[in-house]
């Protein structure tokens, strides 16, 4: 039923443009681009000001909305296929994370799965900050523009972020009536159906309305119960109304939703690791020792995970929503530009997991359904005119609350899979089935800030930049658990603290509060009209951060209270940068280059000494650097073909982490902490040396000096527009390409979680008649390339990673409209 309302009204919308024209009159005449032998200008407001990008002493990333259509990129992942230093990871959409240069949340999702952790990359939509990475899981919807900065941001406007900004530019009403559709149909189920119509609703009032619908079917198929799992299904709409009762004013109100309601998301079976715990209890042999045990004996549906087959046995869903209304107003008053923008927005998350993601009935239920509310307010003040001296001032507020309600549910295979032999001896195999924890979260935090930014002209060519802000945030939040199931135990028996290793209750507050200032200097010289160079250091600030996941246990089998409260975080941009114009216009070439400093960088640990219940938490790295040079080049090579290209170079490393946690081929049950040490003691059976053992922290592993987790140190992409004009028609032809290096998915960085490089070919033919009707066939990922773009260590340390294997080829074709 969805696809059929959502597909009309995708069709519907070009119609109701026709009608509009007919009463307001025609549209007006779309730009010939037949006779342009020069590169389009590119229009930024990376500093709350209309520029082009050759003049923005930034280093900044744009893809328009005209890019983002041909390459048929709808979502913040297929985004970081176009922009190389953006990594985009999702083992679910609540468990997303995003990074710029690197940095931003760790790549297992602290700041998505842990909901009292900010993101350090901030998203941003029609200047709306969105406060959970979640949100950034939807499709786009009606874009004009999408800016990627890179380093830290909040001198300018909304909420401070220490790695960059993802800033998201929606189309505007028109008072020319105007409309599009689209329709798509492809392999595995493929339907994904687009609408837009603006017109004007008075001489003052204008209004846009837009829908989107996608469809596929699931790409990992159920040996178990037949069905395909990791399906789309979701929708989006945007309506915006414009009051504009002159030229300078400008009042937009703007609401939306999105949701996705499927059957996702899960991984599957991708290789086996080797421990130092006894054989009988890694992978191979808890799995072949299972009928001993009353379960049948397992063995993966596939060792080859692009077979993409899987065999979980628990109920598999997500059902989330996003949305929210904004007020934005620009009025120009003479000397100076008013902003306001006001914004309530919510995001609700429901799920069914199967979090062993095997056959094995190891964990039946692990759902956290969740509810934010978030609202801002920001004004802003804007110098307008091009005398010396330019400025932008404002004042931020930002408040949000999440509650929670955790529930986890072991099955028949727990005892046996989860519960140490080392630390306890045979439980009754059934003694863990159907314990659970159940329990509730709540989380606020307030952040107030003022900021502004001053450019000074020295001369004609040369400009000095000072920005700073000042943020203060307070952060509360609680967390409580109880347990109950499983069979009746005595308190303080060996059994009862079995069961208590999986799941122990907790109940604590946390709190953390405070301010720190931030900003930055700039310097920039045009040398030509055509090349300015750029130097600059940024101090990006993010406040510490409350644990709302439940607290790891310690060595005693008790919450660890000390990790409850995360320190702030600090970084420190030193970069220099051209920017320059090439053959009169018709190429542009940006390089930039630089060194980040994080201290106290905000990252998920992974615990080496529990077996299941808290398998993550965060913490503070005290150091890492990042350094490295990136670049951004297009070119109208000739008349109808454009070329764009960019790459990512980035060296990063954790330059003081002297106790990380232990990868998987050290841990050892038997060692003090569970991490085999530099020097085994005489006590311990297994006598290898651990090279990064810390001999004065029992369980700590060195990390100090090895990469950084979720970085490439390579990353590209490539590709081209070719428009041949034919009489009134127009042939069209699109290519582009995305590399990435090998990189290390784990903090821990095991050999075991590297996931290797992988590069990855989109493109589309199509032919557009009279600038109206147009019909491509496009193929995503059209070599077919297999690579893994997530991974998981199973709970419980048995040595099984699992994977998330990219989408198989798409080729589909699409019937666009326009008038």
């Amino acid at each position: 039923m969805k696809r059929f309302v959502f597909g009309a009204l995708a069709l519907l919308c070009p119609v109701l443009a026709v009608t509009a024209q007919e009463v307001t009159g025609p549209a007006a005449p779309a730009e010939d681009k037949k006779d342009v032998t020069t590169l389009e200008s590119v229009t930024v407001s990376a500093r709350q000001r209309d520029e082009n990008l050759q003049k923005v002493p930034l280093a900044v990333s744009v893809v328009s909305g005209e890019w983002l259509d041909r390459s048929y990129t709808v979502n913040t992942q297929q985004l970081s296929q176009l922009v190389p230093s953006l990594y985009y990871n999702s083992a679910n959409p609540r468990n997303t994370a995003y990074t710029i240069r690197g940095l931003g949340s760790n790549t297992l999702s602290v700041s998505a799965a842990n909901d009292g952790i900010e993101p350090g990359v901030g998203f941003y939509v029609d200047g709306v900050y969105h406060g959970r990475p979640a949100t950034a899981a939807f499709d786009f919807t009606d874009i004009d523009r999408i800016e990627v900065l890179r380093g830290p941001q909040g001198t300018l406007f909304g909420k401070n972020t220490t790695a960059g900004a993802i800033n998201i530019t929606s189309r505007l009403p028109t008072f020319q009536p105007e409309g599009s559709g689209e329709i798509s149909l492809g392999e595995q189920g493929f339907v994904q159906a687009k609408g837009t119509v603006s017109e004007p609703l008075s001489q003052t009032v204008a209004g846009r309305l837009s829908v989107q619908y996608t469809e596929r079917d699931g790409t990992l198929h159920n040996v178990r119960t037949g069905k395909d799992e990791n399906e789309l299904n979701n929708y989006a709409v945007r309506g915006q109304l414009l009051f504009k009762p002159d030229d300078s004013l400008n009042v937009r109100l703007i609401g939306d939703v999105s949701n996705l309601d499927s059957d996702c998301c899960t991984q599957n079976y991708l290789r086996v690791g080797s421990s130092l715990r006894s054989a009988a209890r890694q992978f191979e042999g808890l799995a072949a020792n299972l009928p001993a045990h009353g379960l049948p004996a397992y063995s993966p549906p596939s060792r080859n995970i692009y077979d993409r087959l899987t065999d979980i046995d628990a109920p598999l869903h997500i059902d989330t929503q996003d949305g929210g209304v904004s007020l934005n107003a620009d009025w120009n008053v003479g000397p100076v530009m008013l902003t306001s923008i006001s914004a309530w927005r919510y995001w609700k998350w429901d799920v069914a997991n199967d979090r062993d993601y095997t056959g094995i009935p190891i964990q039946l239920v692990q759902r956290i359904p969740s509810r934010q509310d978030q609202y801002s307010q920001e004004f802003r003040v804007a110098s307008n005119g091009d005398g010396p001296l330019t400025y932008v001032g404002g004042l931020y507020f930002y408040t949000q609350e999440i509650n929670g309600k955790p529930i986890s549910i072991y099955g028949p295979a727990a005892t046996y899979w989860l519960v140490s032999t080392t630390s306890f001896p045979r439980m009754p195999d059934y003694l863990a089935d159907g314990y659970g924890q159940y329990g509730d979260s709540h989380y606020r935090m307030k952040s107030y800030a003022a900021f502004g930014e001053v450019n000074y002209h020295f001369t004609d060519r040369l400009t000095g930049t000072v920005g700073v802000r000042y943020t203060y945030e307070d952060k509360n939040g609680t967390y409580s658990t109880t347990v109950s199931g499983g069979l009746p135990t005595t308190p303080g028996t060996i059994q009862d603290n079995a069961k208590l290793s999986l799941f122990r209750p907790q109940s604590y507050r946390a709190s953390d509060n405070g301010g720190n200032p931030s900003g930055r200097l700039n310097l920039a010289y045009q040398f030509t009209d055509d090349l300015m160079g750029y130097v600059g250091y940024a101090y990006g600030y993010k406040s510490g951060g409350l644990n709302m996941s439940g607290l790891p246990l310690d060595a005693a089998n008790n919450p660890a209270l000390a990790t409850a409260v995360i320190k702030d975080e600090t970084n420190r941009t030193w970069e220099a940068g051209l920017k320059s114009a090439w053959w009169d216009n018709r190429a542009t070439a940006n390089l930039a280059a630089y060194r980040t400093v994080v201290r106290n960088y905000q990252a998920n640990i992974t615990s080496s000494t529990e077996t299941a219940a808290i398998r993550t938490y965060p913490a503070n790295i005290p150091e890492v650097r990042v350094q490295g040079v990136e670049g951004d080049f297009a070119a109208l090579l000739f008349r109808g073909f454009t070329l764009r290209a960019s790459f990512a170079y980035a060296d990063g490393k954790y330059t003081d982490y002297p106790k990380g946690p232990c990868p998987l081929e050290w841990q050892n049950p038997n060692a003090a902490g569970g991490c085999q040490p530099l020097v085994a003691p005489a006590s311990l059976a297994i006598k290898t040396s651990n090279p990064r053992g810390n001999p004065d922290v029992p369980g700590a592993y060195v990390l100090t000096g090895l990469p950084l987790a979720g970085l490439s140190k390579w990353a590209g992409s490539l590709g081209f527009d070719y428009e041949l004009p034919i009489g009134s028609d127009a042939f069209l032809v699109h290519a582009d390409t995305s590399a990435r290096s090998d990189y290390n998915s784990d903090t821990a960085n095991s050999i075991y979680t590297r996931i290797a490089g992988y590069a990855v070919v989109n493109a589309s033919v199509g032919y557009r008649f009279n600038d109206n009707w147009e019909v491509d066939v496009f193929a995503r990922n059209l070599f077919d390339r297999n690579y893994v773009t997530a991974l998981t260590v199973q709970t419980g340390n048995s040595g099984l990673i699992l994977g998330q294997p990219s989408d198989p080829r798409l080729v589909g074709v699409t019937l666009r409209a326009h008038f």
